[in-house]
């Protein structure tokens, strides 16, 4: 259906400002259009609005008649959005807007990642700012830049920023689900340096290695989902082409995002043109099949593919080809184990997320995530020794903190309540596997008493990304009452 009719679903001003938001290009590391839009928005209200050192837009709303002694809440949302598309859509994050389409019971993006993660919370935060006949105390809106690529604006609050004690995080993606804590996580950035092998054999052939068609998703909350891995499956591929074909390697290229599971990889190889070239083409089919049984019921339609290429100018030294395809082999990925506390909540993991090669230089991005801090650096560990012994260099970046549950939260307590009255079923609680700001904002601001939760949006981080329009017609209405029932 008509992308216009978005801002004709109910509730009418949280789809409105939603749709607004679709329009602005706003991926991560790209603020300055949509955060001039939000210190528009707030000043045209009249209300006060503050842009801190880390470029975080907090607005303030006095509270309704007769509330305006009732407890500060801070509803808080990123204003950032994964920008994944489908190779084949033509799209650019950073100028076009998102073609959003109603789907059935859904909204999506045309081949894109939508920005319901986390645009449904921003625009109900817009819409509780706007709207003058709702009930409530005082309320901050937070808005933070820059989540999706390292939390950067969570980690530039200040201590005192915020006055709030109660956060309302809106950036969960299950309807009926409070989250209380979530896991911490850190980047490992991996590279192989080298000097180009200009020496390729008279006779060899150019060929082009495309594996596509994987859900990928989030790598928090889809984890556990077990999908492929780009990355994995390609060198499982690649192993079996060098020791068996003679294959080289000239360059790969999988995954875009740290946080995204890949779903796409690509590589450029040689292999000599003779004899056992017909065997190379059926070992390409055989793996193709080989993916698409292992993971019948969990991926569509894997497609993996080989064509006759160009011959390439260089290759990859064979020395740290073998090297790269070992280290990536043997590197632990997906889920590594579960909270015993949280049954089916996954406590650590790890996401091959990226390997690109340019220049001389072969990069590796892995997310590790964990609810122990523990195991999240032993798991660290662990994945530093496999690259290091491939004589890669290895550096951290982005550690986060995770964000321990509080069970005698007051604000959970009341939001207990609230829920199971309003819809005569009680909530899930439970610890989210994802990283979510709350843990680094109680870094600055110690005292908040923090709960998540939000509307349901199926794989975030993907061009599969889409929003339940009933969810956010029921997440709106909670929110409005657990606003209003805020005490003194």
């Amino acid at each position: 259906m008509a992308k216009e009719l978005i801002p004709q679903l109910q509730p009418n001003r949280l789809w409105h400002h939603f749709y607004a938001l679709t329009q602005i290009p706003r991926p991560s590391g790209q603020m300055a259009q949509v955060s001039q839009f939000m210190e528009y928005f707030g000043k045209s209200l009249g209300l006060e609005t503050l842009t801190d050192q880390g470029g975080n837009i907090l607005i303030r709303k006095p509270g309704s008649h007769g509330m305006e002694n009732h407890q500060t809440v801070i509803l808080q949302s990123h204003l950032d959005m994964v920008p994944q598309k489908n190779s084949d859509t033509k799209f650019d994050f950073t100028k076009d807007p998102i073609e959003a389409i109603i789907d059935g019971d859904w909204v999506r993006a045309n081949g894109t990642t939508l920005g319901a993660d986390n645009g449904i919370g921003l625009a109900a935060m817009m819409a509780v700012l706007e709207d003058s006949s709702l009930q409530h105390g005082p309320i901050e809106a937070l808005f933070t830049v820059d989540e999706e690529t390292g939390m950067y604006g969570a980690f530039a609050l200040i201590e005192g920023f915020l006055r709030g004690k109660i956060l309302l995080n809106l950036d969960s993606e299950t309807e009926g689900e409070f989250s209380i804590g979530c896991a911490g996580g850190a980047d490992l950035n991996i590279s192989f340096q080298y000097q180009d092998d200009k020496h390729i054999s008279e006779g060899d052939i150019g060929i082009k290695i495309k594996l596509s068609g994987l859900k990928g998703g989030h790598s928090g909350v889809d984890i556990h989902l077990g999908r492929a891995n780009a990355n994995k499956l390609m060198f499982r591929f690649l192993k079996d082409a060098v020791q068996n074909y003679g294959a080289r390697l000239a360059s790969i290229d999988g995954g875009s995002l740290r946080n995204a599971i890949p779903r796409e990889a690509s590589a450029l190889l040689t292999i000599p043109g003779d004899d056992d070239c017909e065997g190379f083409w059926e070992l390409v089919s055989d793996y193709k099949a080989i993916f698409n049984v292992e993971f019948e019921g969990v991926e569509n339609d894997i497609s993996f593919s080989a064509e006759k290429v160009d011959l390439p100018p260089q290759l990859i030294p064979e020395e740290i080809q073998d090297d790269l395809i070992n280290a990536v082999e043997a590197c632990q990925n997906g889920v590594i184990g579960y909270l015993s506390s949280f049954p089916g909540t996954v406590e650590t993991s790890s996401n091959l997320a990226m390997i690109q090669s340019a220049e001389g230089i072969i990069e590796i991005k892995i997310l590790v995530r964990s609810s122990s801090e523990s195991k999240k650096m032993a798991l660290c560990s662990s994945l530093e020794s496999v690259f290091a012994l491939a004589g890669a260099k290895v550096e951290f970046g982005n550690a986060y903190p995770g964000w321990d549950p509080q069970a005698d939260s007051s604000i959970l307590s009341l939001m207990q309540d609230v829920y199971t009255k309003k819809f005569q079923r009680d909530p899930k609680v439970l610890v989210m596997h994802a990283g979510l700001e709350c843990g680094i904002i109680l870094s600055s601001h110690p005292d908040l008493d923090c709960i998540s939760f939000g509307p349901t949006i199926c794989f975030p981080h993907s061009p599969d990304e889409k929003v339940e329009i009933a969810s956010v017609s029921i997440f709106w209405d909670y929110l409005l009452e657990v606003l209003a029932k805020i005490p003194r």
